[in-house]
């Protein structure tokens, strides 16, 4: 008998729970807020935004059907939600290739105080999002905040040497202007600082040659070669613009399938993120006749030449080296390679085995045939940046303000 009475009161409880849950068609709303696009290799915000219209509190699991890219199989959130009340749910996602990422539905499971029935809605739609080279951190690199932060960065500071300039605007002053540039007739007027602002008579040409052979492919924290070299020219050529110079892209292995030519227009750094959003590696060895082939019929004025490339080996140097000197014997080329970090980590080891001995030799080896490279490139007049992933951007800026200042172009 009092079996039969447990069962019934149980009963009526979940009875009472299915009502109280199922009782609302739309008993829980979302919305899934998405960037217009991601930027890749960086932190991009994603928010969820959970509405309550029940009239009393709710305990929710939320699991968002993410992008199969980020290979995430444990998504899950879980929160109570006050009676007719919202809130927001915000997370981050960090892409590691461009492309198309698409979202799934979000699924919410909802339960009462009483645990006992659970009932799942299915919300939002599927949508697409893009991935493109990271352009956020073209305000981290905007060229008033290197000059606010230059040591912060990393960037030096180089004494800008017998250049000519012309007037263009009268400006607010801020910090990292010449004092000598002060209008104080403007000052007067304005009743704070104002400067004059000059941009040099002739807007050189700067070109962004991005090597997508096989060797690109190389990973390194997450990323390819091929994918630092991409948001790295997007930076440089941000701040290219941001110096009155014209800025151009050419992507090459076989052939070349990306090119841009080098303006100062409005749109232009748009063209340039999206020609760098479909630059893939075809795992080829890249042939650099088919680069001098290109600049030879495109580039007619001298200009500075960045190109990103990396060689695995001397002889593969070697190999490319006659075209990379006719290249820059009609322009001021800037061979970009790498260092691999994890190769120096493991030549600065101590040993404490033969075979921990036999390794530190090869990554010494390694190492030592990266800097005979750069000598290598010297001997023949070609300027070279020997860099880590990691300071790609830096270096690449760096040696732009110094060819830009010494007037080289």
């Amino acid at each position: 008998m009092l079996t039969l009475l447990f069962t019934a009161i149980f009963a009526g409880v979940f009875c009472f729970d299915l009502f109280v849950v199922f009782r609302l068609k739309n008993g829980i709303e979302s919305k899934r807020i998405l960037p217009e696009k991601f930027s890749n290799g960086d932190n991009n915000d994603i928010t969820l935004e959970i509405k309550n219209n029940y009239p009393l509190e709710v305990f929710l699991e939320i699991i968002d059907e993410i992008p199969d890219q980020f290979q995430i199989r444990d998504f899950n959130i879980k929160a109570k939600l006050k009676a007719q009340s919202s809130k927001i749910f915000p997370y981050q996602l960090k892409p590691t290739e461009r492309g198309e990422y698409h979202f799934g539905n979000t699924n919410i499971y909802v339960r009462s105080i009483l645990n006992l029935v659970t009932k799942r809605y299915v919300l939002g739609d599927e949508k697409m999002v893009k991935t493109y080279p990271s352009f956020l951190k073209l305000k981290q690199f905007d060229l008033k905040t290197i000059n606010s932060m230059t040591s912060a960065y990393g960037i030096k500071r180089v004494r800008r040497i017998g250049n000519s300039f012309e007037f263009e605007q009268i400006k607010e002053y801020v910090q990292g202007d010449n004092i000598r540039d002060i209008n104080w007739k403007a000052t007067a007027k304005k009743n704070q600082l104002m400067v004059n602002q000059f941009v040099d008579e002739k807007a050189q040409n700067v070109y962004m040659l991005i090597d997508r052979g096989r060797t690109m492919k190389m990973p390194f924290d997450g990323l390819s070669l091929l994918d630092y070299a991409i948001n790295a020219s997007l930076i440089v050529s941000n701040v290219v613009i941001q110096k009155q110079d014209k800025v151009g892209l050419f992507s090459f292995s076989k052939n070349v399938n990306d090119y841009v030519a080098a303006e100062r227009r409005n749109h232009q750094m748009g063209m340039i993120l999206e020609s760098l959003y479909n630059v893939k590696t075809n795992f080829e060895e890249t042939d650099f006749g088919v680069l001098y082939s290109a600049v030879k019929h495109n580039i007619k004025q001298r200009s500075l030449l960045l190109l990103y490339t990396n060689f695995d080996s001397m002889d593969a140097l070697e190999r490319q080296m006659n075209y990379l000197r006719a290249i820059n014997k009609n322009h001021l080329l800037i061979v970009i390679f790498f260092k691999n970090s994890e190769i120096v980590e493991l030549a600065n080891k101590s040993t404490h085995s033969e075979q921990e001995i036999i390794k530190k030799t090869v990554a010494e080896k390694f190492i030592y045939d990266k800097e005979q490279m750069v000598l290598e490139l010297s001997k023949y007049g070609v300027n070279s940046i020997l860099t880590t992933p990691k300071n790609l951007t830096i270096d690449a800026i760096n040696k732009y303000i110094e060819i830009k200042s010494k007037g080289l172009i």
